[in-house]
């Protein structure tokens, strides 16, 4: 596959979300929450990879709009992490930013595409 930001970002997330699930489930015996941050954390990555195989421009859309709304899950799944403790504020921040910066690419992305249909 070519260079693609949104795809290695979404990897990169997806890989950090697992050892987050990992150090959770292991270290602070949560399995709760963490099972939902590792499904939509990792769901987001796997949606993009279907997007790049998209048929069409509606679809590459619609797949893309599922990665969004799997990015605002993960948010609200860190949220209540660090809300309840179980990650502590540096690791909460960092993949916090990192999940924002894969939600605004993907918001981007679908402005741009949309953007580029209508015209």
């Amino acid at each position: 596959m070519r260079d693609n930001i949104l795809l290695d970002k979404s990897k990169a997330l997806a890989l950090r979300i697992i050892r987050m699930y990992k150090y959770l489930c292991d270290e602070k015996k949560e399995f709760v929450l963490s099972k939902q941050v590792l499904r939509s954390g990792t769901s987001i990555g796997a949606n993009v990879r279907e997007a790049n195989r998209s048929q069409s421009t509606n679809e590459f859309i619609a797949k893309l709009n599922i990665s969004l709304k799997e990015a605002d899950e993960t948010l609200y799944w860190l949220e209540l992490l660090h809300e309840s403790d179980y990650i502590d504020d540096e690791a909460f921040n960092s993949i916090y930013t990192d999940t924002e910066e894969v939600l605004k690419l993907l918001v981007s992305i679908i402005k741009s595409t949309k953007s580029n249909l209508n015209s």
